[in-house]
């Protein structure tokens, strides 16, 4: 009878944190419905996602990692009262059932003590760590009156809790700009690294002069298990709005660094890794300390990776953007400044700046033979590039004629079709054995 018993509580348990789990979950929210419905009362279903926890995982590793959502398990139930529920939905998500309230003040008051519960530093070891974590919350009847809808309207407000970098939101539907398919979608995305759905596609980059493959770009790609591959264009807008972006990040980064000896598998042939950080990431006053973890775990030198920036992200925020961009260069790592042209940079800034390279965004290359105006602006960011000690690469090269174009200009680096497009790891090397550039 006990090993039943032992069965059962596991079947309905978290194993990590002890907490009940999605099923338990979803069983007491639906009592809780019927009862409120009886005693027409109200109920609240907060859902919180801990912000940041990836970069624990990288930075510290996964047994840090579990030591911490332990404790936080320990906290919210803390911050709650005895007859609520506290659950474990997986990853760094928790929801918390209240099944009797007067109001949403009451739900509000709850997830203030959230707050405050996760406010004090957690102490594991010698490491010091800082948690936030953002909220969604949604009400029955106001806001759903069966589990499902009642579930999927506190992960939207949870969403737009993240999406608006704040500790706390409810859901107000009047409020709500997305389609059901969409929010979806992007519940889904969360949900995208752990169920193994991304792979990374691997774009050579070119040197004009020695016509060798001297560096890849890492892009980061979606198989959705029902509506197959999704755009890129489309999900790392949904990753932008919904803080996503920083996770998505830094999978990219550990998984660039991971493949790339499967990238150049001869020895001695090793070129560099560009990725892609979005302005979340560099805001992380953590982000050097993740990368230099990173860069040691699959041993690779700091000057094999490029960390490419928007020139919108990079003036977006420009002390602290500085700061982590400072630190990184210190340490090595090459910068890249991506979509030059198109934002609204101050030469004084970009001056500034610890950068080795502006990349040419590609709407400028793909007229380059048609429009007087783009081969001015290409050719004086060439001329800019050089006159500050930096190299000038090109993007969305598609034909031979802009190739010479771009080499008459004397560009630096340039990547597109025209040499290659982006491949699994697995197919990129052979791809480039039977083309006219070869591996450096």
């Amino acid at each position: 009878m006990r090993a039943e018993e032992a069965l059962a509580h596991q079947a309905l348990h978290d194993s990590l944190t002890g907490l009940p789990n999605r099923a338990l979950l979803q069983d007491r929210v639906e009592q809780a419905l019927l009862a409120a419905r009886r005693h027409g009362t109200s109920l609240a279903l907060l859902f919180a996602d801990l912000d940041r926890f990836k970069e624990v995982n990288d930075t510290f590793g996964h047994p840090m990692g579990d030591d911490l959502l332990r404790e936080v398990a320990v906290r919210l139930r803390m911050a709650v009262r005895a007859a609520d529920t506290v659950a474990r939905l997986g990853g760094d998500e928790f929801a918390i059932l209240l099944p009797q309230i007067t109001d949403v003040r009451e739900a509000m008051d709850v997830c203030e003590r959230i707050r405050a519960s996760l406010a004090t530093p957690v102490v594991i070891g010698s490491d010091t760590l800082f948690v936030e974590a953002s909220v969604g919350i949604a009400l029955s009847p106001d806001h759903g009156n069966d589990v499902d809808t009642l579930m999927r309207h506190a992960d939207v407000a949870m969403y737009v809790a993240k999406r608006a970098d704040t500790d706390c939101a409810v859901y107000e539907p009047g409020a709500d700009r997305y389609s059901p398919t969409v929010i979806e979608l992007a519940s889904d995305l969360r949900h995208s690294i752990e169920r193994g759905e991304l792979a990374l596609h691997f774009q050579p980059i070119v040197d004009m002069r020695s016509r060798q493959v001297v560096a890849v770009e890492a892009l980061c790609r979606w198989r959705h298990p029902e509506r197959g591959m999704v755009p890129a264009t489309e999900f790392i807008a949904l990753a932008e709005e919904s803080g996503f972006i920083r996770q998505l990040g830094l999978w990219t980064l550990a998984e660039a660094l991971r493949q790339r000896a499967h990238l150049w598998p001869e020895e001695g042939r090793r070129g560099d890794v560009a990725v892609n950080m979005s302005l979340r990431n560099l805001r992380s006053a953590e982000l050097p300390a993740v990368i230099d973890n990173l860069l040691r775990t699959w041993n690779v030198p700091p000057s094999a990776l490029r960390i490419e920036v928007t020139e919108t992200s990079a003036m977006a925020d420009v002390e602290r953007t500085l700061a982590t961009l400072t630190q990184l260069h210190e340490m090595g790592v090459a910068i890249s400044i991506d979509d030059f042209g198109t934002g609204y940079s101050s030469l004084a800034y970009l001056h500034r700046m610890p950068v080795d390279q502006l990349k040419i965004d590609r709407s400028f290359i793909l007229d380059l033979e048609e429009n007087a105006n783009s081969q001015a602006i290409v050719g004086s960011t060439i001329v800019l590039a050089h006159s500050l000690g930096l190299k000038a690469v090109a993007e969305g090269v598609e034909t031979a004629q802009a190739y010479k174009r771009l080499a008459a200009l004397g560009c630096d680096l340039a990547q597109g079709n025209y040499f290659g497009a982006p491949l699994p790891p697995e197919e990129l090397a052979p791809a480039l054995r039977g083309s006219p550039w070869s591996l450096a």
